[in-house]
């Protein structure tokens, strides 16, 4: 039935791209197709994979929780934290260790920062069992709220000077393969760490016992419990990870995209933590589907950026900024029903707690 489900979401999808590419070629003027499909080349799909790193890390950071049966919203918190974090510890180090090290070092503190709040945020639910999107909220707001007054604090200003940053590495040979090379393998640290996580957290969630025992977690908690595998801990574990995973996705936005911590309005994250969680949701918790949901959001983003200087098109820029999101919404109503863990959102108490 499930496969049954996909044939029909995929045909719809096929269907509706048919539709509107013919209702595209006969409506719309052809200096606009003309202008609009030199918009598709190799620098765009680059930087589709860079700006897919804070939201694919936070997908699947919210993968992992979620399917171990806790319901972590606070992703985009994290992101804010890890963010912060990074650049702060980059710019205190700049003057003393040199710029690379100094930019590993933030990276490194991004995750750690972003870890010990996803662990707060676990003692809170899992310890004292508070309700898990009060606290997911709370994380969140937290994190809105203290970086950008940490950073008046330390910097005079919401928004941190430029700091050194992450330098893309080149693959030799690779780099050289048309199309893709230039669009991979020269590239951010962080790129390359989301391709590779995206399918080592898939193995680990389908192919490893700790995999099972956190789908399990999620799924039917007692009957781990009673196999002799502590709940508590794999849900711990599942937080910590998705902690581990923001803390990267922070500091890849922060240290391989923007350069500076930008604290005004909804920070220099500005929602990705969110379109993170509706990417898994996208993806029905597959880490390879969360991935390519962020990949289109990520795309249809950056093409925004690019149609709004296409002068022929004349189009208002507020429009223009809707469209990922509307595709993303779209996407989600064809998709058909995410199912969730059983479990996911319910306290666990065992006997041996």
């Amino acid at each position: 039935m499930r496969n049954r489900t996909a044939y029909v979401a995929g045909g719809a999808i096929g269907a509706l791209v048919v539709l509107a590419g013919l209702v595209f070629t006969f409506l719309v003027p052809v200096p606009w197709v003309v202008a609009l499909a030199a918009q598709f080349d190799t620098s765009l799909f680059s930087a589709a994979l860079r700006l897919s790193v804070p939201i694919a890390f936070a997908a699947l950071g919210g993968i992992f929780a979620e399917k171990s049966g806790v319901i972590n919203i606070g992703l985009e918190g994290l992101l804010i934290a890890s963010a912060f974090t990074s650049i702060a510890v980059a710019w205190g180090l700049a003057g003393s260790v040199g710029p690379t090290t100094a930019a590993w070092a933030g990276f490194i503190a991004a995750i750690l920062a972003s870890t010990l709040l996803a662990g707060l945020f676990a003692v809170v639910t899992i310890r004292y069992e508070a309700d898990q999107i009060i606290a997911g909220l709370a994380v969140w707001l937290v994190a809105l709220g203290l970086a950008p007054f940490a950073s008046q604090i330390v910097w005079n200003s919401v928004n941190s000077p430029a700091v050194p940053t992450l330098n893309n590495w080149v693959v030799p040979g690779l780099v050289e393969v048309p199309v893709l090379g230039p669009a991979v393998f020269d590239s951010n640290p962080t790129v390359y760490l989301m391709l590779l996580a995206v399918p080592a957290s898939w193995f680990v969630l389908n192919r490893t016992a700790f995999g099972r025992w956190v789908r399990a977690s999620g799924e039917n908690p007692k009957a781990l419990d009673t196999a002799g595998v502590n709940v508590s801990r794999i849900r711990y574990a599942s937080v910590l990870l998705s902690g581990v995973f923001s803390g990267v996705g922070g500091a890849g936005l922060a240290l391989g995209q923007v350069g500076q911590f930008i604290g005004s309005g909804q920070t220099m994250v500005s929602g990705r933590g969110w379109i993170g969680i509706t990417a898994y949701l996208m993806g029905n918790y597959n880490p390879i589907g969360a991935f390519l949901s962020s990949f289109l959001f990520a795309g249809l983003n950056a093409l925004q950026f690019r149609v709004q200087q296409i002068s022929e098109l004349n189009i208002s820029p507020s429009l223009v900024q809707m469209v990922p999101f509307v595709a993303v919404i779209v996407v989600l109503a064809l998709v058909g029903k995410t199912r969730l863990p059983d479990a996911a959102g319910d306290h666990y108490e065992s006997g041996d707690d």
